[in-house]
């Protein structure tokens, strides 16, 4: 069974930027569109953006649009979520899932475990 692993959370200052990779084990992402979403203390899990199979479209949340870029490398079995411009407001629990399909919903069926992003002011 495919699990999903993100890694490259932290702490950083406003302004900064972060790499979330979400690594797939036990199967391949090469023919699924994924996504990112995060969770907030006491907020509702959110949607960022998510990527088709090829990384040729992508859709963002507008709270992260022009800030965020989602790509995928296949070869790698990886999605990736490049975070600039950080703002204490993006500070949330990082979530990447899938459908195992061509399409995604706002509610996957996979998530990984998520990865800590705290951006201070």
């Amino acid at each position: 069974q495919v699990q999903l692993v993100e890694s490259g959370g932290g702490l950083v200052q406003a302004g900064g930027s972060l790499r979330l990779s979400c690594a797939a084990s036990g199967g391949t992402l090469r023919t699924y569109a994924m996504a990112w979403f995060r969770q907030a203390p006491g907020k509702d899990r959110e949607f960022i953006s998510n990527i088709n199979w090829s990384g040729s479209n992508t859709d963002y949340a507008d709270s992260v649009k022009g800030r965020f870029t989602i790509s995928r490398d296949n070869a790698k079995n990886t999605v990736y979520l490049q975070m600039n411009s950080l703002k204490p407001e993006d500070t949330a629990v990082y979530y990447c899932a899938t459908d195992f399909g061509l399409t995604i919903t706002r509610t996957p069926k996979i998530w990984g475990q998520g990865t800590q992003v705290t951006v201070s002011s």
